[in-house]
């Protein structure tokens, strides 16, 4: 931990972020037109490199609304292949660089039947059904105790700060929970038949092992997904990753603009 710190300290000239923002699937625009520093995932110790279309993968350093921002510009994935305390180690950093609030966005399908591709729904809560758990293993006691809580991992004033925003913009905002599989395969018709009784909203592949990691480090965690298809299609239409991108690309203007208009808030 302590020579990754110390490399991006020194490539970003001691830049000190405050907030950090995680942004999923063709959500990467922001880092494109805010970037004071860039540093490409490979070149940081400790970091392993996403091999997922339409995330770039590199840390974006930025003054934005006079906010120092942290953006992964991309994620890495646990259906790559990498363990999940490989793809939370950047939360970590991000902990021990001192950022206190966390913005996580992904792309998402539709459980919930009254949401549509390039919907913007805030998260107010998690179910993890990926199998596995970010937290197991050895606990690290520098970043947060063995039995974290997790009734309050969203938090509401950050949630309230979101939906002022996206009035103010116009900006049609629904909520609701976010079931995370472990991917890469889409659901099945039965299985989203399943997420659907047991209270999901929408279903990703992300997300919520680094908004445990945050959670249990102290810091304050917003979730936006942006929606992106149809969970499963009782049409029998095929999903695609190229569908995610094109949607979310879809959605990326009025994205960014709630995004702007949150970190000023902030």
């Amino acid at each position: 931990m302590k020579n990754t710190v110390n490399f991006i300290k020194e490539k970003t000239n001691d830049f000190q972020p405050e907030i950090g923002i995680i942004l999923g699937s063709g959500l990467g625009e922001l880092a494109d037109e805010y970037c004071d520093y860039a540093i490409p995932y490979n070149e940081i110790p400790n970091f392993v490199k996403s091999t997922v279309q339409g995330h770039k993968g590199r840390l974006v350093f930025a003054d934005i609304s006079g906010k120092k921002v942290m953006m992964m510009q991309g994620r890495n994935h646990f259906y790559e292949g990498h363990t999940m305390q490989e793809i939370t180690y950047p939360v970590k950093v991000m902990k021990a660089l001192g950022i206190k609030t966390l913005i996580l966005t992904n792309a998402a399908g539709a459980v919930n039947e009254s949401f549509k591709p390039a919907d913007l729904m805030i998260i107010t809560d998690h179910i993890n059904f990926m199998g596995s758990n970010p937290l197991i293993g050895i606990n690290d006691e520098t970043f947060g105790e063995r039995f974290p809580d997790m009734s309050n991992i969203y938090k509401k004033n950050l949630i309230d700060i979101a939906k002022k925003c996206a009035n103010d913009l116009k900006v049609d905002l629904t909520e609701g929970i976010y079931w995370a599989n472990s991917g890469p395969s889409y659901e099945t018709p039965a299985e989203i038949n399943m997420i659907r009784k047991l209270g999901g909203d929408a279903v990703g592949m992300s997300t919520v092992p680094e908004a445990i990691v945050a959670n249990y480090c102290g810091i304050d965690v917003l979730g936006i997904s942006c929606i992106t298809n149809a969970a499963s299609s009782s049409t029998g239409a095929k999903l695609s990753h190229k569908e995610v991108i094109e949607a979310a690309a879809n959605a990326k203007t009025k994205f960014k603009s709630l995004i702007l208009e949150i970190l000023k808030k902030l």
